[in-house]
C-alpha cells in the first residue's frame, strides 16, 4: 500500500494506555527511537491494539515542528524527537528537512524557506522534531 504521508514508522507496541474516550499508544521501532499516538478507544477495539503487536505510525510532514539545537524550553507535544539534520531541500516555497534519529529512523519535515533560513537548518545541525501525539495515525498489517 502506498500512502501519502512522508513519515512512515514501523515498530511494535509497547505500552497501552486505555481510557475513558482515547488510548495512548506507544510505538518503539527497531533502532529503540519511540512514537507516542493518541488514538480513540474505538481505534483500539477496531484494530485490535495490545502490547507486542506490529504497528505502522504514519506522519505528514507539514505537522512535524522544527527546533534548531538544543531547546531551551519544555513543550507539551508528547514526541520531542532530537537527531541531526540530514538533509535540506530547497523548493520554491517550502524546505524538506530530514532529520536523522540515533536508533536509525528518520524523521521529515516541510518548513517554510524562510523558516528554514532563520533555524539555520542544513546537514549536520542538532535538531528537534516537535509532533503531537494527536497528529500520528497508526495502521496495523492485515
Amino acid at each position: 500500500m502506498n500512502v501519502s504521508a512522508r513519515n512512515v514508522f514501523k515498530g511494535k507496541i509497547t505500552t497501552l494506555i486505555n481510557g475513558a474516550v482515547n488510548a495512548e499508544v506507544e510505538l518503539t521501532l527497531p533502532g529503540g527511537d519511540r512514537i507516542v499516538a493518541i488514538v480513540t478507544e474505538n481505534s483500539v477495539r477496531s484494530l485490535a491494539l495490545a502490547v507486542g503487536q506490529e504497528a505502522i505510525a504514519y506522519v505528514k510532514a507539514p505537522w512535524v515542528i522544527v527546533l534548531a539545537g538544543k531547546p531551551e524550553v519544555r513543550f507539551s507535544a508528547r514526541n520531542q524527537l532530537a537527531g541531526q539534520v540530514s538533509s535540506v531541500r530547497k523548493g520554491a516555497v517550502n524546505s524538506e528537512v530530514a532529520i536523522a534519529l540515533p536508533g536509525g529512523s528518520t524523521v521529515h519535515a516541510v518548513v517554510t524557506n524562510e523558516a528554514a533560513l532563520e533555524l539555520g537548518l542544513k546537514e549536520g545541525v542538532l535538531a528537534t522534531a516537535l509532533i503531537k501525539a494527536s497528529h500520528v495515525v497508526l495502521g496495523v498489517p492485515v
